[in-house]
């Protein structure tokens, strides 16, 4: 059987508010395959968000740890951290976090761009990943140019383009209306499909939720089979 792409074992964060300790996770354990889309749903300040941004390297755990492919993430040095991170994550984001100032295709190219890849190997992956959300005819608009539903198939373009081994997407489609949102969503799961890309999809939306592969809840700090 093939390492999980991305696994928690039994993980941990407090934070510090003011005198006061408080637990926003406890114990949580995961592991995503290749391909698998896992769903995590959850009240506000569940610790949805909290639990990404540690599967994800931006955030240290208080107690456990997070491997990626097997490399617990805690023993690499900040350089290899990030670009491990750009070569094996994919991001999606409730606002696209687009930059304005840049075309769809530069936009898109970013991710190669951190990794220093030619100016036009860039472009050109760029071009082919926006043609796959069906962008291709939006190469050289800006953000204020697109539809809130086009600039969220920037980013997913954006979070695919490097070909990453896991999504990370946090509430992808929570700023879209549902008919949009559900045509965001088929794209985001194709693409995955597509690709034997993992996701890991944090929503409240428990429809699209259910479409995942799995579907886990946060609560209390411990997440759990819904």
């Amino acid at each position: 059987m093939s390492e999980p792409v991305l696994q928690a074992m039994d993980l941990g964060r407090r934070h510090r508010q003011g005198p006061v300790d408080v637990t926003v996770l406890q114990g949580v354990d995961l592991s995503v395959s290749a391909g698998e889309s896992v769903a995590i749903v959850g009240a506000s300040g569940s610790g949805k968000s909290s639990l990404l941004h540690l599967l994800a390297g931006l955030d240290t755990p208080t107690r456990g740890r997070v491997l990626w492919q097997g490399q617990d993430v805690a023993a690499l040095g900040a350089a290899e951290l990030g670009a491990r991170r750009n070569r094996l994550l994919g991001f999606v984001f409730q606002f696209h976090h687009l930059l304005g100032e840049f075309n769809a295709m530069e936009n898109a190219a970013m991710p190669l761009w951190v990794r220093r890849m030619p100016a036009t190997e860039a472009a050109e992956s760029a071009r082919l990943s926006l043609e796959r959300v069906g962008l291709g005819h939006r190469l050289h608009h800006r953000p204020s140019e697109l539809s809130g539903g086009e600039r969220q198939r920037v980013a997913l373009a954006r979070a695919m383009v490097t070909d990453p081994a896991c999504i990370l997407a946090d509430e992808p489609t929570g700023n879209l209306d549902r008919q949009t949102a559900s045509e965001m969503f088929d794209l985001l799961k194709s693409a995955c499909l597509s690709r034997g890309t993992a996701l890991v999809l944090v929503t409240h939306d428990d429809a699209l939720a259910r479409r995942c592969d799995r579907l886990l809840r946060l609560q209390q700090g411990r997440l759990t089979e819904a």
